[in-house]
């Protein structure tokens, strides 16, 4: 991934509806929701979902499967991962240490500082 990709995703992500609508894709998992199952469990209207998710798939966040005459969105794993892996790429490289597969989300990380360099050096004024 490059800084252009990971923008647009991140950019596409920086609205709430949109967020919202990810995430509950996320949760349904590869099978992925309906359009009206979508609109319904975040009563968003179908002008503005149609908007949200034509925002979403031109990221490459989502994807688009038709099913005879339903359309079904699922969450792009695969795009979300890369982009993961682009924000933490350089975890710990400061400090001199290539930590970044231990540097899970929610998993407290062997290379995560418990306090701040700063406090370390004994330059953080109290």
């Amino acid at each position: 991934m490059n800084s252009r990709t990971a923008i647009a995703s991140l950019a596409a992500l920086a609205q709430e509806s949109r967020l919202a609508i990810y995430r509950l894709l996320v949760e349904a998992g590869p099978t992925g929701l309906s359009v009206s199952e979508i609109g319904a469990s975040l009563h968003v209207s179908p002008a503005t979902l149609s908007f949200h998710l034509k925002e979403l798939t031109h990221a490459g966040l989502i994807a688009a499967r038709q099913e005879g005459r339903y359309i079904f969105y699922s969450a792009n794993f695969a795009r979300m991962n890369a982009l993961m892996s682009y924000l933490g790429e350089n975890c710990c490289a400061r400090d001199g240490m290539d930590c970044a597969p231990g540097c899970a989300p929610r998993a407290k990380s062997s290379c995560a500082p418990t306090q701040s360099r700063r406090a370390r050096r004994g330059t953080l004024k109290a």
